[in-house]
């Protein structure tokens, strides 16, 4: 029986371009050359879900990579130069961030060291929670809001490592927080690999050399700093992806308060400038009102104007428009008492945390944290509170001014066009008249344009608290009046108060979106710094030219190109591992490193010798068979001892292709020492590499009818997807085959785990499913599905002629 099963077979209508298992699941995300971003499972390739491309992202995806946890999938664009991160299992972009460089690759690591400073903040983090309220869920978009939430993932340690163009590399822990920009990497990044101890980055990047031809370089950066703090680089990280999540909390709070008065403003605005727009006048609106309320008489345009209004909205819809009116009112109260202000008590009760770091100088000082930075973030926090509650203020006034003046021109519109006027709606108190009054003089004296037809009508015009949500720069059109207010006259008597850090400033003439807008600038400043102090402390420990690109590999995608990078935790030692197609064609390349720039690894590099035979040694005819010579197409770490590989015939009577698995034992165990001359490229040098031959037994499997190229896998997992050269055609095997007794017991079960998967399929449309049907403990796979073999397309079917 050949080794290795096939569960899932497709062809996609689009070439891929990345693809990448989850850490903890059985699914793989792919992007493909239209931007579009798809989520696979294992069982029959079963698609979850797929995102299109966006012109507010992008559409040219350039890398993909998993957070540990495998709840948040990363992806790059390079026409936009940003960073998404998306959330699993709604397929909702969380966070976006913009890069100064097109990313070419990333990397996204978990820190697997342990020491008891760390253990003990693992318990007390979640301290914040006996001081804080929980923050309460957005309004039509809970599930998204808890998805924000998330963002925070576990509390230990992870980075993602992004590479691009001219040496461009930076480190964000948590995915969010930017805790280091590298300088001195030479060439464009083609791949990346932290180590799990934080003491080395492993880089691959493209190289010019002094004749112009592209070179592929090993760099190792010394990340010494971030290894020695670890403890303190956690707290502070953990502190700042905190903030970064509640800025993008209220975010999408502003966002909502937008929202509660889209549609009201948007009737009101095309009805009423419809009407301004037919009109030519040069009548104050604020003068004719008032008229109308002191004498109880209107001149004709002005009557011309209500009786328009009623027949725009008539009486059930004057009614509901009010009502609906008076619930936005209540709505945006709520968000700013619940949310804005929750989550800016929440901003100041961390930023003050990370104050205190400042202060411990000893721990945190040789991270950059500075503490005047901090202190301007906590101000500015504190003058988006003040105007928050500014808004609320405004808010509750403009609703009880706006009640009286709605029901009053109701009723006036109602006697203009002869209508009958309910008893209940013809009484005013003296106080309803005030309100009436200071409602026109506080929205009609800055919109005569309005009235006199010179331009559209303003969705102010009625509502100019609604100013305090404009996202302009522009000062407030009617600024809140505090002619009498005591504590501010106090304040501007008092010769000490007046410029006290103390008291948080106030900016009366300015938006809450500009406020906002201010506040998340002073918290990104005080972000810079700790990525400058720990990015210039990485140096450059090892610089290793290899070998010059080879012309046939210009045309393959640089996402599935060699060298693959991989860390093992356990040996704490970096692994290369490439071909050198025009020196060696028949073999493949290991380099080793340790974790520690300052160790020595002896036998660090070694070669792979493919010139054997794959049959099973134990076969009795094993001598019989020929010896074939196979070049390696793609190669991939399966896991610490393992290698997986895409092997092609390399004479022309024997082309096939081959699936089989490397064992890394006997080639690690080489004794013979290599003497690296570092003037020299290691192609220059390759006849004096040591060279190890390997006996696969039976695992290998060819792949007939297709034209393999790539491969990735996932060992935790045990799966394994290849692709073809036309990167549309796919296969997805299981790499651990079970007896065949299993086997029969996996076939017979098939058929419900198909049923269970249709249903959990039905509410997600046609062709996708949730994650959230896969069983996430990982200790039984998904369903063994049995399904013949798609008829693939005509193009494959060429390709392979």
């Amino acid at each position: 029986m050949p080794a290795f099963r096939q569960v899932g077979e497709k062809q996609l209508p689009n070439p891929v371009l990345c693809m990448a298992w989850s850490p903890k699941r059985d699914l793989i995300a792919l992007a493909n050359t239209t931007g579009e971003l798809l989520l696979h499972r294992l069982a029959s390739f079963q698609r979850v879900w797929s995102l299109p491309p966006s012109e507010c992202t992008g559409k040219e995806i350039t890398a993909l990579a998993w957070r540990p946890d495998g709840k948040i999938l990363a992806f790059s664009l390079g026409d936009t130069k940003q960073v998404v991160l998306c959330g699993v299992e709604k397929a909702e972009i969380l966070h976006v961030f913009p890069m100064q460089h097109p990313v070419t690759c990333m990397h996204w690591m978990e820190v697997t060291e342990e020491n008891s400073a760390l253990s003990s903040f693992y318990n007390s983090e979640d301290e914040s929670k006996l001081f804080l309220p929980k923050l309460p869920t957005l309004p039509k978009s809970e599930e998204k809001s808890d998805e924000i939430m998330n963002l925070l993932g576990e509390v230990r340690l992870n980075v993602l490592v992004l590479g691009g163009d001219a040496g461009f590399v930076e480190l964000y822990a948590y995915g969010m927080y930017k805790i280091a920009t590298l300088t001195g990497v030479s060439g464009t990044c083609r791949s990346l690999s932290l180590s799990s101890d934080l003491k080395s980055l492993s880089v691959i990047t493209e190289v010019r050399s002094a004749d112009n031809n592209p070179e592929i370089c090993y760099i190792q950066l010394d990340t010494g700093l971030l290894s020695d703090c670890l403890s303190e680089v956690t707290r502070m990280a953990r502190k700042f992806t905190h903030i970064s999540t509640l800025l993008q909390y209220l975010h999408l709070s502003l966002t909502c308060m937008c929202e509660a008065w889209e549609d009201i403003l948007m009737q009101m605005d095309l009805r009423l400038t419809k009407f301004v727009q037919e009109k030519n006048t040069n009548t104050q609106v604020q003068d004719e009102f008032l008229e109308l309320l002191l004498w109880g008489q209107s001149s004709d345009k002005l009557i011309l104007f209500d009786c328009c209004l009623y027949n725009i909205f008539s009486s059930q819809g004057l009614k509901k428009l009010g009502q609906s009116i008076e619930s936005s009112y209540s709505s945006i109260q709520k968000l700013v008492i619940s949310h804005l202000q929750s989550g800016s008590e929440a901003l100041l009760y961390h930023l003050s945390e990370v104050k205190g770091m400042c202060l411990w100088k000893q721990k945190f000082e040789p991270l950059g944290l500075d503490s005047a930075a901090i202190e301007g973030a906590i101000t500015a926090v504190g003058s988006f509170s003040l105007k928050a509650n500014e808004l609320l203020q405004v808010i509750d006034k403009s609703m009880k001014n706006f009640k009286a003046f709605f029901r009053w021109l109701y009723v006036a519109m109602l006697r203009m066009c002869e209508e009958h006027v309910p008893p209940e709606l013809n009484k005013m108190t003296q106080k309803d008249i005030a309100f009436v009054a200071d409602f026109l003089s506080e929205h009609f004296s800055e919109v005569r344009s309005v009235w006199s037809g010179k331009c559209l009508v303003s969705p102010f015009f009625f509502f100019l608290h609604l100013q305090y949500l404009k996202d302009e720069d522009e000062d407030l059109v009617s600024p809140p009046n505090t002619k009498g207010n005591q504590w501010l006259k106090f304040l501007q008597e008092s010769t000490h108060l007046k410029e006290s850090p103390l008291l948080f400033p106030s900016f009366p003439q300015k938006s809450l979106h500009f406020v906002k807008r201010m506040m998340e600038s002073v918290i990104e400043q005080c972000l810079q710094k700790p990525a400058e102090v720990i990015g210039k402390s990485v140096k450059q420990a090892v610089f290793l030219p290899l070998y010059t690109v080879p012309e046939s590999s210009e045309n393959t995608p640089r996402l599935f190109e060699l060298p693959s990078l991989w860390n093992d935790k356990k040996a704490k030692m970096h692994y290369v591992l490439f071909c050198m197609p025009e020196v060696s064609p028949s073999k493949l390349y290991l380099l080793r490193k340790g974790t520690d720039p300052n160790r020595h690894i002896p036998n660090s590099v070694m070669s792979i010798d493919l010139s054997h035979h794959l049959d099973n040694t134990d076969d009795d005819n094993a001598a019989a068979q020929p010896n074939y010579i196979y070049s390696c197409l793609d190669a991939r770490f399966y896991d610490d001892e393992m290698l997986t590989v895409v092997l092609q015939g390399s004479e022309e009577e024997n082309r096939r292709r081959v699936l089989a698995q490397l064992p890394l034992a006997s080639a690690l165990s080489c004794e013979t020492e290599f003497n690296w001359q570092t003037h020299l490229r290691l192609d220059q040098q390759s006849g004096a590499i040591p060279c190890q031959e390997l006996v696969l037994g039976n695992q290998w499997r060819e792949l007939e009818s297709m034209k393999a190229q790539f491969v990735a896998v996932n060992g935790i997992r045990k799966v394994a997807c290849v692709l073809s050269a036309n990167l549309r055609h796919i296969r997805v095997f299981e790499m651990d085959v079970e007896d065949e007794d299993d086997e029969g017991a996996d076939s017979q079960n098939a058929s419900a785990d198909q049923d269970g998967l249709d249903a959990s399929m039905t509410s997600q449309g046609p062709g996708e499913e949730s994650v959230e049907a896969e069983d996430e403990g990982g200790e039984q796979k998904g369903a063994v599905f049995q399904k013949t073999e798609e008829h693939l397309e005509s193009e494959e079917a060429l390709e392979l002629s």
